[in-house]
């Protein structure tokens, strides 16, 4: 019996499920590595430290399932999107670190390019919202600020690439520079409605065309990995950006189909099918996959501070030993004492979309304890998906009645049953939350034959846990009311920032 494995290279951390034939996890290895912050909100990880976590585990769940390389079918991988890797195409090395999705340095350039007229252009080409998020700024930065790399960009000197694209790189020695569909999505520089790198795109950043890796479907062979790697070489048939891949492996997989990951950020993505449907609420149009040619697409709504908050608890604020705590934590109080806080620690997503905004805590009193902080950064979570669910109804035009969960955070029961409340929508979690893991896994085994069919595929998802509003609407909606004024005082809060 063969197995599939995913690479999940994620924003914190990278990890390698080895999924066998029905869906089911047979080992996994999990590696943190560091993140770097150079200034105020400026966000980078070595290039180095991605590759070989990744390779790390990959080599660890491998070895824990009691396996060889011959046993391994197939590799799917996915990734934490739009963060920026730029290399020397002679010597295999990265120019600078990675630049992160979550990192707002662009911010100034991403207003100028704003001020000139040109995010409609864009916003129609790619889908997405002219903002320091997407890798386009990233890497006219790098071309920017770094001796010579513009010279050496516009010689061909230079390779680009998003996360999936450095990770195969490595895999093969060098040999492929590849993306696929979805993450070529997310760059600001790919016409999703054409289906190429667009040279208007290209133009308006000042990118030379021959950094960028070439577009492949997202289920489809690539290449095989450097013998050497594992042992044997082992085909690589899977590429989808993390949410994407999500939503695959949740098998949201028919138009009106939704999930929400809890992961760093929480990415909510709704299935959109065939056609692109533009957003009139500041939510992202994107690419769900392309397989067999056929391309399909979603509307997206990205918050940048999910389980990240939790994070910041237990590392920064020391309040938490370990994040799994911090659920008996917030248990301790009986409510969030009236405290707010909005993790705006890089500004705020969909559908604010306001780089200036900055993390703020409100409504304190001599009573608030520790069990209220936690509460309070617990329901930041919910809330900040129950605003980007209110712009998605209002995108679709249809009432959403089921919302699919995963990632770390949906293991949360009272995170997921006051995120039931606050929207008034049931919430499904699955069996498997490693649902962006398990969705990689699907597209390279389709791509080999492991999996004879999506139908196949599609059989296996089973739901572990419903969770269904409790709370009368009255309460939820002046529960949001005062999130709302809480979002009022975090936004433009940067110096210089326009105010509202």
């Amino acid at each position: 019996m063969k197995y599939v494995l995913a690479l999940d290279q994620g924003t914190t951390s990278s990890r390698a499920i080895v999924f066998d034939q029905h869906g089911r996890a047979a080992a996994a290895a999990q590696q943190e590595f560091e993140q770097i912050y150079p200034r105020p909100g400026w966000v980078e990880h070595a290039p180095d430290d991605i590759w070989t976590t990744q390779f790390h585990v990959a080599s660890e769940a491998i070895a824990k399932a009691g396996l060889s390389a011959r046993d391994i079918a197939a590799i799917g991988i996915t990734n934490q999107r739009e963060t920026t890797i730029v290399w020397d195409r002679r010597s295999g090395l990265p120019i600078y670190n990675a630049i992160v999705w979550q990192d707002r340095r662009t911010t100034d350039f991403c207003n100028r390019l704003e001020a000139d007229g040109h995010e409609p252009t864009i916003n129609r080409k790619t889908g997405l919202l002219l903002d320091p998020y997407f890798s386009a700024s990233k890497i006219r930065w790098l071309l920017d600020h770094l001796p010579d790399a513009r010279k050496k960009a516009e010689a061909g000197e230079l390779a680009f690439g998003t996360v999936d694209t450095w990770l195969l790189y490595n895999l093969t020695e060098g040999r492929v520079h590849v993306t696929d569909a979805s993450n070529a999505s997310r760059t600001l520089l790919y016409n999703i409605h054409e289906n190429r790198w667009d040279d208007e795109l290209l133009a308006i950043f000042d990118i030379p065309g021959s950094m960028l890796p070439e577009v492949k479907n997202s289920s489809e062979y690539y290449a095989e990995t450097a013998a050497a790697l594992f042992g044997a070489p082992i085909p690589i048939a899977g590429i989808a950006g993390d949410q994407q891949a999500a939503l695959f492996g949740q098998q949201c997989i028919e138009p009106g189909m939704m999930k929400t990951t809890y992961g760093t950020g929480c990415f909510m993505l709704l299935n959109t099918g065939s056609e692109p449907v533009p957003s009139r609420n500041r939510l992202l149009t994107t690419i769900a996959w392309r397989i067999g040619d056929h391309t399909e697409y979603a509307l997206e709504g990205s918050v940048f501070i999910g389980g990240a908050v939790v994070q910041w608890l237990r590392d920064e604020l020391k309040l938490i030993e370990s994040a799994s705590e911090i659920e008996a934590l917030a248990e301790t109080v009986e409510d969030n004492g009236g405290v707010y806080f909005v993790p705006a620690f890089t500004g705020l997503g969909a559908p604010h979309w306001d780089p200036h905004a900055r993390g703020l805590i409100a409504g304190l009193t001599r009573g608030s304890n520790r069990g209220h902080f936690a509460r309070a950064a617990l329901e930041s979570v919910a809330y900040q998906v129950a605003d980007v669910l209110t712009a998605m109804t209002a995108d679709a035009g249809l009432p959403i009645t089921e919302m699919r969960v995963d990632g770390g955070a949906s293991a949360n029961s009272l995170l997921m049953q006051f995120q039931t409340d606050i929207i008034g929508v049931s919430i499904i979690r699955p069996h498997v939350l490693e649902t962006t893991a398990l969705g990689a896994a699907y597209l390279a085994g389709l791509a080999v034959g492991y999996w004879p069919s999506r139908e196949a595929v599609s059989a296996q998802w089973q739901a572990e846990r419903a969770f269904y509003p409790e709370m009368v609407p009255e309460r939820a909606a002046a529960l949001r009311e005062e999130w709302g004024k809480a979002v009022q005082r975090a936004r433009h809060w940067e110096a210089g920032a326009e105010q509202p």
